[in-house]
C-alpha cells in the first residue's frame, strides 16, 4: 500500500529528495532477479511486456513458409498482431500487419526483415503462401517487477516509473523494495541505466508525479 511520508532524514543526509518540501509517497515492489546490486536513488522501469511468439493460425497455412527472428520494438503493445497475406507471389508476397488495438501498421514483405514496433521476418517455403495465409504473432504481458531504467529495453522497463529509496541487492532473487511513487528530487542525485541521463526520462517521470529539480 502506498504510504505518504516525510524522508526528513534522506532529504538531509544525501540531497536526493529536492524543493523545499520533502513529502514524498512511497510503496514496496519487487525488483526483479538479475537486476543488480542498486543503489538508492536508482530510477526504475516496470517489466510490462515479455516474450514475442508467432503461430501460423489454427486450421493451418497453404504456404508453408515461417515467422522467424521474432523481437520487440520499444512501442510494442501486449497482445496479438495479426499478419495475414494480401497478395500472393511466386517465391514472396505482401502481409497485411494489424496491431492488438486494430490498427493497420506498414505491410511485410516475405523475404524482408519488418522493423517496427515489432520485429520479424517472414521467410519462404517450398510451397508458396495464398492470399489469406495468417500468422498470429503474440506479445505477452510482462511480469510487472521492476528493474533499472533503460531507453533501450524493449520490455516496457525503458519508461521510468519509480525511484529507489533505499539500496537493495537483487543479484540472484527477486526483492521486495521501498520505492519513491511521487515527489521531488534531484536529477544531479539520479542513477539510470546504460547511457541515459535525468533528459532521457524526465517527461516520464512528470507523468507519474515524479518531479525533478536542481535545488538542494
Amino acid at each position: 500500500m502506498a504510504k505518504l511520508v516525510n524522508d526528513i532524514a534522506s532529504f538531509e543526509y544525501d540531497g536526493l529528495i529536492g524543493g523545499c518540501d520533502p513529502a514524498v509517497l512511497t510503496e514496496n515492489v519487487t525488483i526483479v532477479s538479475g537486476a543488480g546490486a542498486l543503489k538508492r536513488g536508482t530510477v526504475l522501469g516496470k517489466i510490462t511486456k515479455g516474450a514475442i511468439t508467432a503461430a501460423a493460425k489454427t486450421a493451418g497455412n497453404t504456404g508453408d513458409g515461417t515467422c522467424e527472428t521474432l523481437s520487440l520494438g520499444t512501442e510494442a503493445k501486449v497482445g496479438v498482431y495479426k499478419v495475414a497475406c494480401t497478395t500472393a507471389a511466386t517465391e514472396g508476397g505482401t502481409f497485411s500487419v494489424i496491431d492488438p488495438d486494430g490498427f493497420r501498421l506498414t505491410d511485410a514483405t516475405v523475404g524482408t526483415a519488418y522493423t517496427g514496433v515489432i520485429n520479424f521476418t517472414l521467410t519462404d517455403g517450398s510451397t508458396d503462401f495464398v492470399v489469406g495465409d495468417e500468422f498470429d504473432i503474440t506479445v505477452a504481458a510482462g511480469s510487472g517487477k521492476y528493474k533499472i531504467v533503460n531507453s533501450v529495453n524493449t520490455d516496457g522497463s525503458q519508461t521510468a516509473k519509480r525511484i529507489l529509496a533505499y539500496a537493495v541487492d537483487a543479484t540472484s532473487a527477486d526483492v521486495i523494495g521501498t520505492v519513491y511513487q511521487r515527489g521531488m528530487f534531484n536529477r544531479e542525485n539520479l542513477i539510470f541505466g546504460g547511457t541515459d541521463t535525468s533528459d532521457d526520462h524526465e517527461d516520464a517521470l512528470k507523468d507519474v508525479d515524479i518531479l525533478l529539480t536542481s535545488e538542494q
